[in-house]
């Protein structure tokens, strides 16, 4: 009885002390330096956000940065702009459901690069955007994704991204 005292009594005090150090995606994002952007109107007939029972759909969102990627841009210029992206993402991802904490996981995502025909680096430039989400949201933050290039994309913003993610149990 006391050994299992014992082993309780630590388990609870390691994985008690585990959870003091776990950061919300909000302190993650200022430890990295960041700040979540104010959320744009759409510029068209349509919604930012569309939740259907736990999944949260998000409209393609692109940053403030123009040009073709292989032209205009590099492929680092592009992965920048797709790490903007994210940002803005993840401000409406804030505005749809008031509290970060409440992603349980990103399912999949459709990043598309505003490219040459000749480009053939989009992983790359989406990483961009992968690699912020598993920065600001750990192994949550992981997901299906396919990265495309596109002929054009709405007032030449450099890339687009959607995303659709699961949300807890309220």
């Amino acid at each position: 009885m006391k050994k299992h005292f014992k082993l309780t009594a630590v388990l609870t005090f390691v994985f008690g002390s585990f959870t003091l150090f776990a950061q919300s995606p909000e302190e993650k994002i200022k430890q990295l330096g960041l700040a979540i952007p104010e959320v744009s109107q759409p510029i068209a007939n349509y919604v930012k956000w569309r939740q259907v029972g736990n999944l949260l759909y998000l409209s393609g969102t692109g940053p403030k940065i123009y040009g073709k990627v292989g032209a205009d841009l590099s492929t680092e210029q592009g992965y920048e702009a797709a790490r903007a992206t994210g940002l803005e993402i993840i401000a409406v991802l804030k505005a749809a459901t008031g509290d970060l904490s409440r992603m349980k996981q990103f399912v999949k995502v459709l990043g598309m690069v505003n490219a040459t025909p000749e480009f053939t680096a989009q992983p790359a430039v989406i990483n961009g955007f992968s690699d912020l989400m598993v920065e600001v949201f750990g192994e949550k933050g992981k997901h299906a994704r396919s990265a495309v290039g596109m002929g054009s994309l709405p007032n030449n913003m450099a890339v687009e991204i959607e995303v659709i993610v699961e949300l807890e149990d309220q």
